[in-house]
């Protein structure tokens, strides 16, 4: 189990966490909190996105308006924000130097080698994370659900990286951001099975009773990350639980369709800021 070493930051009363190896890189990223943003409860206050088929939605001026907040905290704020709708799949979208890029497209993890764009990814439970080449001038945001997960989305992306930066994942630098934890990500079988057809005895799952059980998908991530071709110390992690800190972040499996989403961001280093 690889120790958390991720960092809190703040602009004003907007909270974050970065990853020191994204950090070392000079790629600006973060993770996002609840916190800091203008929008109302049951979005308060940070929100950045909202369940499909929620019956009560966020305006669109506030969700834009924590977005440039929190752009503007990582220093990115007059870069063009790159977005998927995320499916729970393993699509991957890559976004590269001078080219067109439609926001919207069904995919679950994007990558690009365009300093002047940020990526983001949206969560509320499921695994965001960012990853980097070894000079950051290439870079992925990826969003992890457990179907994403056991659907390769993780492996496809570092396979899109690896094309885009023209060098192998043995370099990259990656950050495991926050999500459900193992013992609040309760199963049913189908789920544990197919953890353990994707990742065989190496499944970081746990039976509970009869007919149900745990996943870790904070482990799960950092399972695929190597097998893939990363090295366990140039990954970071963190440990924070989504579903077991309503004042820091939101949750699906918490509060339902009623909450609002987290959003990981990244921008390749390089471009003056």
């Amino acid at each position: 189990m690889l120790q958390p070493r991720f960092a809190a930051s703040a602009a004003g009363d907007l909270r974050y966490y970065v990853s020191p190896l994204l950090q070392r890189l000079g790629v600006p990223h973060a993770f996002s909190t609840r916190t800091g943003g203008v929008s109302l409860p049951p979005f308060d206050s940070l929100n950045l996105g909202i369940a499909g088929d929620a019956d009560v939605r966020d305006s669109s001026d506030n969700l834009e308006e924590n977005y440039r907040r929190l752009r503007a905290a990582v220093g990115c704020s007059d870069l063009g924000r790159c977005w998927v709708t995320q499916v729970h799949g393993a699509d991957v979208c890559n976004v590269r130097i001078g080219s067109t890029f439609e926001n919207g497209i069904h995919a679950d993890a994007l990558v690009s080698d365009d300093p002047t764009r940020v990526l983001s990814v949206k969560y509320a439970d499921c695994v965001p994370l960012l990853l980097a080449s070894a000079d950051g001038r290439a870079v992925a945001a990826v969003h992890a659900g457990w179907r994403g997960l056991v659907a390769g989305v993780i492996g496809a992306a570092v396979k899109q990286l690896e094309r885009t930066s023209r060098s192998t994942a043995a370099s990259f630098v990656a950050a495991v951001g926050p999500c459900i934890g193992f013992d609040a990500f309760e199963v049913g079988p189908e789920v544990l099975a197919a953890f353990e057809r994707h990742m065989g005895a190496a499944a970081p799952i746990r039976n509970g009773q009869p007919g149900k059980g745990h996943v870790d998908l904070s482990q799960a991530a950092l399972i695929e990350l190597q097998s893939a071709g990363l090295s366990i110390d140039r990954i970071d992690a963190t440990d924070r639980c989504t579903f077991s800190h309503p004042d820091e972040f939101f949750s699906h499996r918490r509060d339902g369709n009623a909450t609002g989403r987290m959003a990981a961001i990244i921008s390749p280093a390089g471009q003056p800021r």
